[in-house]
């Protein structure tokens, strides 16, 4: 019975990502059928209707979630009481929030880079 909780905190990232890949397959199926059945009838399709839609890519938002997530992390373990089972304080793993921070900062310098070489240029 003590294996249910970390059983269903290890299974609802794993569902949650199973379910966002339903949902673009059906979304994906539903606009195929769309256009074969609009291609039955004859109708002459715009070339703008058989590219796939495009999801606009933003490094400054990408880079400000992860040093969000980084941030968070850092003062979640800070603010936690307790100790592991040697003793060590759970606030020595601030640490961890290191990694999500400075990939958001490398992914912020990137997206000022491409900013000003795109002024220049």
């Amino acid at each position: 019975m003590e294996f249910m909780i970390p059983l269903i905190v290890m299974l609802a990232p794993v569902s949650i990502v199973l379910i966002v890949l339903r949902y673009r397959y059906l979304q994906t199926k539903a606009r195929y059928q769309a256009l074969m059945q609009l291609a039955d009838k004859g109708v002459e399709l715009p070339p703008q209707l058989l590219l796939e839609p495009s999801v606009t890519y933003s490094e400054r938002r990408r880079a400000l979630v992860l040093i969000g997530c980084g941030l968070g992390l850092m003062a979640m373990f800070l603010s936690l009481p307790g100790h592991i089972d040697d003793g060590v304080g759970v606030d020595r793993l601030w640490g961890i929030g290191l990694l999500p921070l400075s990939i958001g900062l490398g992914y912020l310098a990137s997206w000022w880079l491409n900013q000003r070489g795109d002024v220049r240029g």
